[in-house]
């Protein structure tokens, strides 16, 4: 018989499988997830760390000596780091960046867009890149807006879409689907990127989102919230548990 832990820790889900006739120590499988307002991510053998201004690299190949082995200038005001694939996507209050690392221990810049001055998570697939801009958390700005860059040309991403939410904050992918933490957990058919359409609302208070397979977690102020996604439905997701902080 298997079950299931879930570990939150700093923006990043852990979760793991274990049998559960096995010593409760040993643990397989594991499998770590970022939200959209993770500082860090992973890549292989190398781990990616954002500070105000810079990107940092560590090789964690010996996982109880990592070593750090380069770190370069960003910008200022760096808020957000996310990964897909070989990519790098930062997100900071004037900004997307994205970086290559092909060379893992060398990112490489390939390109960027600005905007005005907000905080701006940032989540991405293969094709297409997913801002939030919002205001009222110290950011200098008013605009409360998702935006959505076309990447299949990472060196030259484009604005698409821009739509106006309440107060965006965190996002996550699911297949075709798009969620948002605004005044409620928003949930967009992004089949056509261009023309994001609601199909769906959960009723919490969330700033970020980690999808874990079919698991959706919910990050609040006052706790953390599990639900289950259907994939051939995502209108019936099904509240699993509440962890209050």
């Amino acid at each position: 018989m298997k079950k299931y832990i879930f570990l939150i820790i700093a923006g990043l889900v852990l979760s793991c499988d274990s049998d559960s006739s096995s010593d409760s120590t040993t643990m397989s499988n594991e499998t770590g997830k970022a939200g959209s307002l993770a500082r860090f991510t992973s890549y292989n053998d190398y781990l990616y760390t954002v500070d105000n201004q810079k990107l940092n690299v560590f090789n964690i190949a010996n996982r109880e000596s990592p070593v750090k082995v380069n770190e370069l200038q960003i910008g200022f005001n760096i808020e957000t780091l996310f990964n897909y694939k070989e990519y790098l996507y930062i997100g900071s209050q004037n900004g997307m960046y994205i970086y290559s690392v092909q060379n893992p221990e060398q990112p490489q810049y390939l390109s960027d867009v600005q905007h005005f001055t907000a905080c701006d998570p940032v989540i991405a697939n293969a094709t297409h890149a997913y801002v939030t801009l919002h205001a009222d958390i110290g950011c200098g700005t008013t605009i409360n807006v998702l935006e959505t860059y076309d990447v299949t040309d990472v060196v030259n991403p484009i604005l698409i879409s821009s739509r106006n939410l309440t107060k965006p904050i965190g996002l996550g992918l699911y297949n075709d689907y798009l969620i948002v933490c605004d005044d409620e957990v928003k949930i967009f058919d992004v089949s056509d990127p261009s023309n994001s359409v609601l199909v769906h609302a959960i009723n919490r208070s969330a700033f970020d989102v980690i999808v874990n397979n079919n698991t959706l977690i919910l990050i609040g102020e006052n706790g953390l919230y599990q639900y289950s996604l259907n994939p051939n439905s995502i209108q019936n997701t099904e509240e699993l548990s509440t962890i209050n902080i």
